[in-house]
């Protein structure tokens, strides 16, 4: 699963940079008497494709439907836009196919979501099956309620890496993976935060901030979902995404080592 390392790295790129621009710019904000935002209110990096979709058991049809008026999808093309609602008309009625092609586009963003939660590869592809497992069995009871239908996915995986924690079945695991260090620094103050500042010691240190504040950058950086669809999974209003995903990265930054801070 090479695309997994490439949006992996990717992500961590993204939110590397939101917090070493932390780093190196509150000390001088602090001396004008004001606060830098700059990349921490950024977007973030694009999505990866996709993967192939296990074999969909046979769903009888649902019920029809009378909420088609608050259907919407995230997409920034119109015409992938109508193609994913029609896919959820579809998929939500009893079409395999079509869900299958649902599965195709948001395994992607549901798999990274849930590896950067747990940190494990075999932890986070079963939390991912069942998360779609769970969706195909909801399909008919699916509404339209004006969000994105890959909110309502990113819904059961949170819901789901929550119950897993908390029922205490495993703690959060090291990947075993190679995360890859980030060594291509040259002269400068900037590249010489960049290149202490390794994939291990941040996702460390993200593993440390409050529940909400982890989820927003997850989201937001390492996935790169916009401050609208971070805002629909978190039933919060953009301009509090934008406020919690400000606050987790200066958190972020005080929690790494205390050599990165100086």
């Amino acid at each position: 699963m090479v695309w997994h390392r490439h949006e992996i790295a990717r992500g961590l790129d993204a939110l590397r940079d939101a917090v070493v621009e932390v780093l190196l710019s509150e000390p001088a904000a602090a001396a004008a008497g004001t606060t830098g935002a700059g990349l921490a209110l950024g977007e973030a990096a694009p999505r990866g494709r996709t993967r192939t979709a296990p074999e969909v058991p046979a769903q009888s049809p649902g019920p029809e439907h009378d909420d088609a008026d608050l259907a919407v999808s995230s997409e920034d093309d119109e015409a992938d836009r109508e193609r994913l609602i029609a896919l959820v008309e579809l998929a939500r009625g009893g079409d395999k196919e079509a869900f299958g092609l649902l599965f195709d586009h948001y395994h992607p963003s549901v798999y990274r979501f849930l590896f950067y939660r747990t940190r494990s590869q075999t932890l986070a592809e079963d939390l991912a099956s069942e998360t779609f497992f769970r969706a195909l069995r909801s399909m008919n009871n699916f509404r339209w309620q004006g969000k994105d239908f890959g909110a309502w996915l990113m819904t059961i995986a949170r819901n789901l890496t929550t119950d897993h924690f908390k029922a205490g079945r495993t703690r959060l695991e090291q990947t075993t993976e190679d995360m890859g260090l980030h060594d291509d620094a040259t002269e400068g103050p900037e590249n010489t935060v960049l290149s202490a500042l390794t994939n291990e010691v941040l996702l460390t240190s993200l593993q440390e901030l409050p529940k909400e504040q982890q989820e927003c950058l997850i989201m937001r950086f390492l996935q790169g979902m916009s401050i609208a669809e971070t805002a629909q999974v978190l039933g919060r209003s953009d301009g509090a995404v934008k406020q919690l995903q400000l606050r987790g990265v200066r958190n972020l930054a005080k929690l790494l080592p205390e050599g990165l801070r100086e």
